[in-house]
């Protein structure tokens, strides 16, 4: 494998029985920049960091992370890595200082050497004031900074980040987007995997969408969304049954509810898709004309939301 890219995957397989988790997953990601890996629940995103950091071992291909195999070599892995998982991992008991300076002694920091580096996380992720406040006090925001510090302790050159803004609210959710850019800019390498569209758009440099333990589409988010059309055309219907029959009428892909988009080039396509509604005895009751967006691209790859739970 090329040792110049800091994450690189091959033929990753990893079967639970009956069900594949990953089918043959290949990626690279560059030094330095952030892959977002986008999917619905269940397309094999938590199985992937798993293998990578060396919680789970695939059943067949290769996975590099800085040059050290994630099976053969798992404790150089290991040093060289930071995850943040869906579920904070810091304890609600200690402070917000004495979390980082655990996690520092547990890397074998010496003692003034913990509390150096727990000092400069907290100023780095606005935690200061809060450092002497147990951990179960704090808001579900402050919560995931702390727990991204945490994966920072050892300043790893390569961070995996599993969906670390669920369930936050918007403006906590802005406020971590900022510190993972700052991240970013350091020179950090990062993996996001995540089920927010918008989350995957605004940081990635390039994105892969993953369904069903398959890779399906990669590239920037505009040359993923230039394989869906460059316009998007949204009819809305008076019922279910009547968006159902437009879908089987002029393709396209179903929305929730009552509506439907088609990819469009232009204005005589849309007059030509409006006359065989129309001519099918269907009413149309909204139109709208917008840009593709990245839940085009998955809905028109997958047939489902990234949301959706399989």
């Amino acid at each position: 494998m090329d040792t110049t890219f800091a994450i690189e995957t091959s033929g990753l397989r990893k079967s639970y029985g009956d069900v594949r988790g990953l089918q043959g997953v290949d990626l690279r990601v560059e030094r330095g920049t952030m892959l977002a890996l986008l999917g619905p629940n269940g397309a094999g995103k938590t199985t992937l960091i798993r293998i990578l950091t060396t919680l789970l071992n695939p059943d067949d291909g290769v996975a590099m992370i800085e040059g050290h195999h994630v099976v053969r070599d798992a404790a150089r892995v290991r040093e060289v890595i930071g995850l943040t998982s869906q579920d904070a991992s810091i304890d609600g008991v200690l402070t917000g200082r004495e979390n980082l300076v655990m996690m520092g002694r547990l890397f074998h920091l010496g003692r003034s050497a913990a509390r150096q580096r727990a000092a400069e996380l907290l100023s780095e992720f606005d935690l200061v004031e809060a450092a002497e406040r147990q951990v179960r006090y704090y808001s579900g925001g402050m919560r995931r900074r702390l727990d991204l510090a945490v994966s920072l302790v050892t300043a790893p050159p390569v961070l995996l980040l599993d969906e670390p803004t669920t369930g936050l609210d918007p403006r906590s959710r802005q406020a971590l987007w900022e510190t993972i850019r700052k991240l970013l800019a350091a020179g950090t390498t990062i993996l996001l995997t995540t089920q927010n569209l918008e989350e995957a758009d605004q940081l990635a440099d390039r994105i892969t969408l993953i369904d069903e333990g398959r890779i399906v589409a990669e590239g920037t988010a505009d040359e993923l969304k230039r394989q869906v059309g460059t316009e998007r055309l949204e009819l809305g219907f008076a019922t279910e049954r009547d968006a159902q029959r437009a879908q089987d009428v002029i393709g396209g892909v179903r929305l929730a509810g009552t509506s439907i988009s088609i990819p469009v080039e232009d204005a005589g396509e849309v007059r030509r898709l409006l006359n065989k509604v129309g001519d099918a005895g269907l009413d149309v009751q909204g139109l709208a004309m917008r840009r593709p967006t990245l839940d085009d691209v998955f809905l028109t790859l997958t047939g489902h939301n990234a949301g959706e739970v399989q």
